[in-house]
């Protein structure tokens, strides 16, 4: 709750000072003033991004057919189980669901509002390709991207940067169409749909930018809640299968977002290359 606030009292001082920067400017909304824009921004760019975080377990388990494991069926199911409630138990955060979905491509993943009442997910395809050991090391990454709220805290960065395009977007748009006399004709809506795409890449570039940070974050989770050889292993094991992929709206949940990105793709990639994270765990040992 506390990570929920600081952003949401960040994204508030960020709107008072683009306000002042407004009226300073004269772009204030053709004499409405800036504010009435100012408290839309906030409310457009930081609640898509709150309900997608609050639905984001319904969305997962439709997505991707998953199936949560309510009785484990079978000594397998209950072994998955009982290893994600006890890694959860030494994280310090409550008991995730489990679930399993079928994919033949080894993968897994975690979300979740609450770090006290996420979903961990794992692919029949990791289950039957990777061995147990490797399987717990993939489980206490996720584990890993729980306790950490990793999933909480994409949601709010990208709640703030969406507030930043739309008012940066709007900026421009006032600046190059306020001497036409003619007020918002198409000049403006022209203008504000550029600068809302040029701004809306920038912005993307911020938030893949943390997404793969967390993963070597979650690495290093993985290895501890299991050990340093065994996340090792579970990663050169991913960098050896078949490019894992699942549906665009998990793409950033996933243990390995597929095949390597070269140039500016890279940049817009939710992981880092296998080689970088498996480098990073070794330099640790």
């Amino acid at each position: 709750m506390s990570r929920v606030l600081l952003f949401l009292s960040t994204n508030f001082a960020v709107v008072l000072v683009l306000g002042l920067v407004l009226n300073l400017l004269g772009l204030n909304q053709q004499g409405g003033g800036s504010l009435p824009f100012l408290i839309m921004a906030a409310v457009f760019g930081m609640g898509g991004s709150f309900i997608s975080l609050w639905m984001s377990k319904s969305m997962a388990l439709r997505s991707t057919g998953a199936k949560v494991i309510e009785s484990p069926n079978g000594e397998l199911e209950k072994w998955l189980v009982d290893t994600v409630h006890a890694q959860a138990e030494r994280a310090g955060i409550g008991q995730p669901e489990v679930a399993i979905f079928d994919s033949p491509a080894p993968n897994a993943f975690a979300t979740g509002a609450n770090k006290n009442a996420a979903l961990v997910a794992v692919s029949s395809g990791l289950l039957s390709n990777m061995a147990r050991d490797e399987v717990e090391a993939v489980l206490g990454h996720e584990v890993s991207h729980v306790a950490n709220g990793d999933m909480v805290t994409l949601s709010l960065i990208q709640g703030v940067v969406n507030t930043f395009v739309m008012v940066f977007a709007q900026i421009v748009a006032s600046a190059l169409s306020r001497g036409d006399g003619r007020g918002r004709g198409m000049g403006y809506y022209f203008a504000y749909s550029i600068a809302q795409m040029f701004f809306g890449f920038l912005a993307s570039i911020i938030v893949m930018w943390f997404s793969r940070y967390r993963e070597f974050r979650a690495d290093e989770g993985g290895a501890a809640l299991s050990t340093a050889p065994k996340m090792i292993a579970a990663l050169e094991r991913l960098q050896s299968s078949e490019p894992a992929e699942l549906p665009a709206s998990m793409a950033a949940f996933g243990i390995s977002s597929g095949g390597i990105k070269q140039g500016l793709r890279q940049l817009l990639t939710t992981h880092p290359p296998l080689s970088d994270r498996i480098a990073a765990l070794k330099r640790q040992q």
